[in-house]
């Protein structure tokens, strides 16, 4: 059984067998055995991959044929927040004053 949080909709997908690379979630349809997806996946390494054998994938969200993906959520939750932070921080910066 195979447990994992979807990169772009953050809905939990469960599967019982093999992700094949055409798996797709059933809420936001995004692809399912994509980098974002991945235990591997750090944003904070080079090639944002902690496979030093993988081959270089450019387009994280979309499905590849990577031979080292293995389902995981090494990093999907910390990026989420820190994305949040992100956003609150930019809005505090460009925020209107009010005259």
């Amino acid at each position: 059984m195979i447990k994992l949080n979807c990169f772009s909709c953050s809905k939990e997908l469960t599967f019982s067998s093999e992700l094949s690379r055409r798996e797709e979630c059933p809420h936001c349809r995004a692809d399912v055995h994509v980098c974002k997806n991945c235990q591997f996946y750090d944003s904070k390494v080079y090639n944002e991959c902690r496979e030093t054998q993988a081959e270089v994938i450019r387009e994280k969200e979309r499905a590849n044929f990577c031979d080292y993906f293995t389902a995981g959520q090494s990093s999907l939750k910390s990026l989420n927040s820190n994305k949040t932070d992100l956003f609150a921080a930019a809005e505090a910066l460009f925020k209107k004053k009010d005259s």
